[in-house]
């Protein structure tokens, strides 16, 4: 079989984990995908595997945060907003009764863990794409978050 067509073959392993992550965290959509395809996997409809690369995806644009009343232009484009880079459970703080790893008005460097997604079972450290100042954040505790949602401001 020649890479061409195995790269079209469904991974019927990775669509069951898939399947089972969005039972986990009570989401009804996942999209997972590397380079050059991304599978969407959603409940009561089938898997669909596509060569168009991720970054074109639906959800990596324009999604409107908690609480935004719609003027989600102001920050889709913001230089210093941090979006969530996979499907999981988003925790801003290391442990239930520590305090959030930042909130606004807190300064931080790149590469400072901000928050943590869990995925998987795995809790994932987010880092500050960029050294400043957090002047929002859209993500709450313990809630579920979506590939590209999102998450803070570093101004």
């Amino acid at each position: 079989m020649s890479d061409t067509n195995k790269k079209h073959e469904i991974d019927e392993d990775l669509v069951r984990r898939l399947a089972d992550l969005l039972d986990e965290v009570g989401l009804t959509e996942i999209e997972y995908g590397e380079s050059d395809w991304h599978i969407r996997v959603a409940k009561g409809a089938r898997a669909v595997m596509s060569s168009a690369p991720a970054g074109a995806s639906p959800a990596a644009s324009g999604t409107a945060a908690p609480g935004d009343t719609g003027g989600s232009e102001s920050y889709a484009d913001h230089p210093g907003l941090l979006k969530s880079p996979m499907v999981g459970v988003v925790y801003l703080a290391e442990k239930p009764d520590e305090p959030p790893l930042v909130k606004v008005g807190d300064t931080v460097k790149e590469g400072q863990t901000v928050l943590l997604v869990e995925a998987m079972k795995v809790f994932n450290p987010i880092a500050a794409p960029r050294a400043g100042t957090v002047t929002q954040v859209f993500a709450t505790n313990e809630a579920p978050v979506e590939f590209g949602e999102p998450l803070l401001i570093i101004e």
